[in-house]
């Protein structure tokens, strides 16, 4: 379903989510590439605070690469989007405003596919940024999982690590890193001190 219109000429909106290192610009990518082989022309946007793989570039943790527009807000994509664009690809969704929401509603509605990845959980496990909206309003959601660090199992959560050790709760919600301040973690292993009792 992910790779096709729910009829000719009908935009949607496709979400995919996950943990870090769950392979969700793979994911991307892999799409937009079926996309260009249909004939279809296709623009990937990314915001301006991952800078990660260089300014435009938009790579995911396996070394795949593409080269993207960025977007300091979301408004601005309205702009930069070609009007013979079929395929609109988001990445690191979950960085901009709640204005992304309805950006990605009007691409959908001018008949435009339009397909986004970013964290749905935060590092403290709860609900990043505009990701709720967007699942809620999307025709697909594909929420993917990465590997526990600590015991091999399925993991649906980000650790953050500063010197080691886990991020407390109170630390600021962003932080630009990969593999140096980050572990995908299952439920049980995830840990953010100082994070209520009863809070998942």
């Amino acid at each position: 379903m992910p790779d096709r219109h729910l009829r000719p000429n009908s935009g949607w909106i496709e979400v995919i989510c996950g943990s870090m290192f769950s392979g969700k610009t793979e994911e991307l990518l892999r799409r937009l590439r079926r996309a260009v082989i249909a004939r279809q022309k296709v623009q990937l946007f990314k915001p301006a605070i991952d800078t990660r793989y260089g300014t435009t570039t938009v790579a995911s943790h396996d070394g795949t690469q593409w080269e993207g527009v960025v977007i300091q807000n979301a408004e601005e994509i309205l702009n930069q989007v070609a009007p013979d664009t079929q395929v609109v690809g988001i990445d690191e969704v979950q960085f901009f405003d709640d204005a992304i929401v309805d950006v990605c509603d009007t691409l959908a509605l001018q008949g435009k596919r339009v397909i986004v990845a970013g964290l749905d959980l935060d590092f403290r496990g709860e609900p990043f940024g505009p990701m709720p909206a967007l699942m809620a309003k999307a025709e697909s959601v594909h929420k993917l999982h990465a590997i526990c660090m600590v015991c091999g199992g399925e993991a649906s959560r980000t650790q953050r690590l500063i010197n080691g050790r886990p991020a407390y709760y109170e630390d600021p919600i962003i932080l630009i890193g990969a593999q140096e301040a980050y572990e995908a973690r299952c439920r049980g292993c995830h840990q953010v001190p100082h994070r209520s009792q009863g809070e998942t």
